[in-house]
């Protein structure tokens, strides 16, 4: 029998092989019964049925106008949803269409906002060039710029987001290092982060804009700021957004997504580009698609267009509202008091990050991995995942806890699990 010739794959093949997010995609189908607390997932019960319905109807009305969203789109996307979005980018930044300085043509659509995350890593990085993350960050994003062989270098954060001060000592290490002119951009989760459910402060936000144009010497400094989940707030005030101290427009890439907050099916995403970004961005997305599903686009315009999205997102966030206090309330009555067990409490978002004791590993090949998985049949997210791989920011008792999926009863169950198999590996 002839010897098969043998597989030859690019080297960005090999370098996005072995991502964790299927992994755990695995693990979940592999493990029926399992409580997840691990997946990033909307609450089934929240999904808008009856606004895309009748968005459906009202755009299958007019056979013109259907025919025009059954039609292929534009790269950029739907100019018509692209003009709604403009409207709904001034209520969120509380200002005025015109305030906002904003050429339509620099509202990119993506299926989802992880597109535009992965299209902006195209655009930027060559293989050896660094991207600044906050330590944690969305361990998704790590595998994005692992697949185009970029280099991923943690900055310290806390209670209050990423530290400007640790920031600005990086990027002075790196000029001293001769490594200036490598550094690409600076990504940034700035409203309850995934995976720490943080937000940056406001006056670090200014720091950080601040910071990229006094650093953007030989080469333009960007920051991505991945704001997925900036309408899911359920308590305190807005802040303003990076992209807001941005006022020339031409550092910060503001991603959002209609994802978390109306569905994740429609696939929606935006990205609020600089102008120089515009054309790169969009020759790159012209490769993949030549435009996102323009069905989805016409879609979401209508449901934008009639007042129910607004509506819909207040349903949202009570629902998710309820489900987090319900994790905290679980996690208090489970580990309140206990030594070395911390936790922190979101205002917003699909996330809880919590810490063990130095000595109990969280990663996949731990013990606690499987007495959870296997024994206790409750999942979470390693928290080492969200670190960039062999730095010396990496830490291994952490986790990521997500309240999307469950409800309330098996947010409770699940915490009871943890905690079961958490006091088990103690005993």
């Amino acid at each position: 029998m002839s010897q098969q010739p043998a597989l030859e794959l690019s080297q960005r093949s090999r370098w996005a092989k072995d991502q964790a997010i299927s992994f755990l995609m695995q693990q979940a189908v592999e493990n029926r019964g399992v409580i997840s607390l691990a997946a990033g997932l909307v609450d089934e019960a929240s999904l808008p049925v009856s606004e895309c319905r009748t968005a459906m109807n009202d755009l299958f009305s007019d056979d013109a106008r259907a025919r025009h969203a059954l039609q292929y789109g534009t790269t950029g996307g739907a100019d018509v949803l692209r003009e709604q979005l403009r409207h709904h980018l001034a209520r969120l930044e509380r200002c005025s269409v015109e305030q906002l300085n904003l050429d339509v043509k620099q509202l990119v659509l993506t299926t989802g906002s992880q597109q535009l995350l992965a299209l902006v890593a195209d655009a930027l990085f060559d293989p050896g060039d660094i991207c600044l993350v906050a330590a944690p960050t969305y361990f998704v994003f790590l595998g994005v710029l692992n697949g185009v062989g970029a280099r991923a270098i943690p900055i310290e954060t806390d209670a209050r987001g990423l530290n400007p001060q640790a920031l600005d000592a990086e990027l002075t290490r790196l000029d001293a290092a001769g490594e200036l002119p490598r550094v690409k951009l600076i990504y940034i989760v700035s409203e309850f982060e995934n995976p720490s459910g943080v937000s940056i402060a406001t006056e670090r936000r200014r720091e950080v804009v601040a910071l990229a144009k006094k650093w953007s010497r030989d080469h333009r400094l960007f920051v991505l700021d991945d704001a997925a989940y900036r309408e899911l707030r359920y308590d305190g005030e807005a802040r303003p957004s990076l992209w807001s101290f941005d006022e020339a427009r031409d550092t910060v890439i503001l991603a959002q997504t209609f994802s978390k907050s109306f569905s994740p099916g429609v696939r929606v995403g935006m990205g609020v580009l600089p102008k120089s970004l515009v054309g790169p961005v969009c020759d790159l997305k012209g490769n993949d698609d030549f435009g996102s599903p323009n069905l989805n686009q016409h879609l979401l315009a209508t449901v934008l267009a009639s007042g129910r999205y607004e509506s819909h997102v207040n349903e949202v966030c009570a629902a998710y509202r309820l489900k987090r206090d319900a994790m905290l309330a679980a996690l208090d009555h489970e580990f309140a008091g206990v030594p070395g067990v911390t936790w922190l409490r979101p205002e917003g978002g699909l996330y809880v990050w919590l810490t063990l004791p130095e000595e109990i590993e969280t990663g996949f090949s731990s013990r606690l991995f499987q007495l959870a998985t296997k024994t206790h049949r409750v999942m979470y997210v390693p928290g080492e995942l969200c670190y960039p791989a062999g730095t010396a920011a990496v830490r291994k008792n952490q986790m990521r806890l997500s309240y999307g999926v469950q409800d309330a009863a098996g947010i409770t169950e699940g915490i009871r699990r943890l905690a079961a198999a958490i006091r088990e590996l103690q005993t």
